[in-house]
């Protein structure tokens, strides 16, 4: 009974993480290029009454043995890098990209972070940069006269000036992917950084031999997180949690009756 009640005081803690995992996916289903996050566990030790395969005479083996585990505990939450849908916007520095790859933004502290959000805009300089107005990488300026501002799927972004017909080149939007995408380390606003797990990053063009995706000039990628399987594994979690409280409750009835036995 000992065993029963850390047994199932462990699967109730990992019901908790659970559902605060099933909780970040659905307060960010409307979060522009967030990727859900599945969480994954583990069985923890046994003990051991009768080994498998021990010896139970002369000539004869235990076929199945007696082992009791010991609960289980959480081991990840693997990042779920499918592709969410797209949706139009008004902005024309909107970018979505179909495929694989990352846009390539640098950070205060010089480090470059990744991200699937293509939400940019235009800094006091002609920039493009992100939300928190992090440059684009590598960084491309537009003039404050350009017109009719075109992103090109291979990433060529082109405008034309005033009283001109000839299009202008700013520059090439160029993506980056990962040989284990799970394996990045998220810092949030949509950022991710390369770890020893995901690999160093490759760089290329978009649609070019190194397989990354193409860019969609006017769209954002939404969150790929389904409310509904959320919803679903959000009941899988409270059926887990509430059938381990009565295990710990049945225990503690066991531990009263015994308790009960010398009187």
């Amino acid at each position: 009974m000992i065993r029963a009640l850390y047994s199932a005081a462990s699967g109730m803690a990992a019901q908790e993480m659970n559902v605060d995992n099933i909780a970040n996916n659905l307060s960010n289903a409307n979060t522009v290029g967030y990727k859900a996050r599945r969480a994954q566990f583990q069985d923890l030790m046994y003990q051991s009454v009768l080994q498998p395969g021990a010896s139970s005479g002369q000539q004869t083996l235990i076929p199945a043995g007696l082992q009791l585990g010991l609960g289980t505990r959480p081991t990840s939450n693997e990042i779920i890098f499918t592709e969410g849908a797209f949706s139009e916007t008004d902005n024309p520095l909107d970018v979505a990209i179909q495929g694989g790859g990352f846009f390539q933004i640098m950070q205060p502290n010089g480090e470059l972070a990744y991200t699937r959000n293509g939400q940019f805009q235009l800094d006091k300089n002609g920039n493009i940069v992100n939300g928190e107005g992090y440059a684009l990488q590598p960084q491309i300026t537009i003039p404050a006269a350009a017109q009719q501002v075109t992103i090109a799927a291979d990433g060529t972004i082109s405008y034309t000036l005033p009283n001109q017909t000839a299009t202008q080149q700013a520059g090439q939007i160029q993506l980056a992917n990962f040989q284990n995408p799970a394996g990045l380390n998220s810092l949030g606003n949509g950022l991710y950084t390369p770890t020893d797990a995901s690999g160093d990053a490759t760089v290329g063009l978009p649609g070019g031999p190194e397989g990354m995706g193409s860019l969609l000039q006017g769209y954002v990628e939404q969150s790929n997180t389904s409310i509904v399987n959320e919803f679903i594994n959000l009941i899988q979690a409270q059926r887990g949690y509430e059938a381990n409280s009565k295990v710990v409750t049945a225990a503690d009835q066991m531990y009263q009756q015994v308790n009960q036995l010398s009187r």
